[in-house]
């Protein structure tokens, strides 16, 4: 996960998914049974993906991995954290799946996709609960860059009061997407999800920043992780 001020441990922080009971690891279950029925219901043949500040990657991994659809898997994990990277790469090949690979590089700049778009699936999960709803509605609005024609987009955001979910998928309308699915408020904290792009792609620009990675603690004035 790509961060500016937070001086959070990131790769320890994920270990919070061996926990089955954990908020996190439940929305990891939604997350991989969401990607693992876009892979279902992909067109034969490569399914590209891309995934911002995937982390140790364990979403897209996760769901691959025993899938039938995981050889058409052609993903670019980006992660700025070489420790999540690294753990990214050794799961990936582990798990036979060799069309999965891991950069360090930072996912809130568009260099990080170039040779990587137009992707069939994009990835922005643990990335709208650490910046700010302006950073939020600016990443929405350039989407359409990173997607091919009928790309999902997955993507979570805690619902913490106040709880922006019925703006994110306002802002995801009004730049070409369609909701196909949204976690319940009853789910839990957070929530997860899918939209799918009915608009026109537009050429990807290098050098542009989509986000700047703040940091939940920072956001909520220190106060802490959702539990």
């Amino acid at each position: 996960m790509e961060r500016q001020q937070t001086q959070r441990d990131w790769a320890a922080w994920h270990k919070e998914y061996d926990d089955p009971h954990s908020p996190l690891s439940r929305r990891l279950t939604l997350v991989r049974r969401r990607i693992a029925e876009i892979l279902d219901a992909a067109p034969a043949g490569p399914v590209r993906t891309v995934s911002l500040c995937a982390g140790q990657g364990r979403d897209l991994i996760g769901a691959a991995a025993g899938h039938p659809r995981a050889a058409d898997v052609r993903a670019r994990l980006v992660e700025l954290d070489p420790e999540n990277v690294r753990a990214a790469r050794e799961a990936a090949l582990s798990l036979g799946l060799p069309g999965i690979t891991a950069v360090a590089a930072d996912a809130s700049v568009t260099d990080a996709y170039l040779g990587a778009v137009p992707a069939d699936l994009v990835l922005v999960c643990g990335v709208f609960g650490n910046i700010t709803d302006a950073d939020i509605r600016r990443t929405v609005s350039l989407l359409p860059r990173l997607c091919a024609p009928g790309a999902h987009v997955v993507w979570t955001r805690n619902r913490v009061p106040p709880d922006p979910t019925p703006d994110i998928c306002r802002w995801f309308g009004e730049h070409g997407f369609q909701a196909c699915w949204l976690s319940p408020p009853e789910a839990g904290v957070y929530g997860v999800g899918v939209h799918r792009f009915t608009g026109t792609p537009l050429p990807l620009e290098p050098g542009v920043r989509m986000f700047t990675f703040v940091g939940y603690d920072e956001l909520r004035d220190g106060a802490p992780w959702p539990s």
